[in-house]
């Protein structure tokens, strides 16, 4: 494929994504990390010093972005920050790169009224105590985590690594964008991960900020090969539900309406499988 322009490695614009109350950065950045797809994603640096990077897709060209992890919260007792920097070909998408690692990071969440009602849980409980602040977090491109949810880790590395659009100049490890919808819909026209690509491509699947999660969630389980973990898993990150319930009769409602936090802490405390 046509290699696409590359962000120049200058100082970049250095930035600080400010966030409201505690902020448990290790479980994110361990979820990227254990996430991360060769090409276009890599975490470096020992634990509370990592160092997030990935390529974009923006309107107006193409971006790598960084995050750096921190050990405690930066600032003051009412909230503080993450820094990162962004190399951009065009500054006009400096708002839309922020808003994507808004989202990634969830970094607009209410900590306090999370931890309040989870906080009232005998079960959740002590682990709120333990990890004030924990994220649900989400994404960069959502119909690039819906087509990697559904092909899997080692499938989405082959996917960028045919048919993702290559950087003109590679930056360290960084070398690929993840191919576009139609891009895939036309490579792959069987299977799930050409379905949902065209699925995506043609409209039917929307996954933009303004879609709506039930609608959305109905497309998703239309597409062949797609279950209802999958969709969970999608609506989670994608469409940034805070309440997304998995499958699984040991969700209580009275989680309401932060189970995908609550979901979250019994993944850090190991009370919960990946795959469950």
């Amino acid at each position: 494929r046509a290699a696409a322009r590359t962000a120049t490695p200058s100082a970049g614009v250095p930035l600080r994504l400010a966030h409201r109350g505690p902020y448990q950065a290790g479980p994110v950045f361990d979820l990227l990390q254990r996430e991360a797809v060769a090409g276009i994603e890599e975490v470096a640096g020992p634990p509370g010093r990592r160092r997030y990077r990935r390529t974009l897709r923006l309107p107006h060209g193409t971006g790598i972005v960084a995050v750096e992890e921190h050990r405690e919260t930066r600032g003051g007792s009412g909230g503080g920050w993450l820094d990162a920097r962004l190399h951009l070909t065009d500054l006009r998408d400096l708002t839309t790169s922020v808003q994507r690692l808004r989202r990634l990071f969830d970094l607009d969440a209410d900590p306090y009224a999370v931890d309040e009602r989870l906080g009232a849980d005998p079960r959740l409980a002590p682990l709120v105590a333990a990890r004030p602040g924990l994220r649900s977090p989400g994404t960069a491109d959502p119909a690039e985590l819906a087509l990697r949810a559904l092909a899997g880790h080692a499938a989405a590395e082959r996917l960028v690594e045919r048919y993702g659009e290559a950087l003109d100049a590679p930056c360290g490890t960084l070398t690929h964008l993840f191919p576009e919808p139609a891009v895939l819909a036309e490579a792959e026209p069987d299977g799930p991960v050409g379905a949902l690509a065209a699925a995506l491509a043609n409209g039917t699947v929307r996954l933009d900020p303004g879609a709506d999660r039930d609608d959305a969630e109905r497309a998703l389980l239309a597409v062949p090969g797609m279950d209802a973990r999958t969709a969970a898993v999608v609506r989670t990150r994608a469409l940034g539900d805070p309440d997304t319930a998995p499958p699984d009769p040991t969700v209580p409602d009275s989680w309401r309406p932060w189970r995908s936090y609550a979901v979250n802490h019994l993944r850090a405390a190991g009370d919960w499988e990946q795959d469950r």
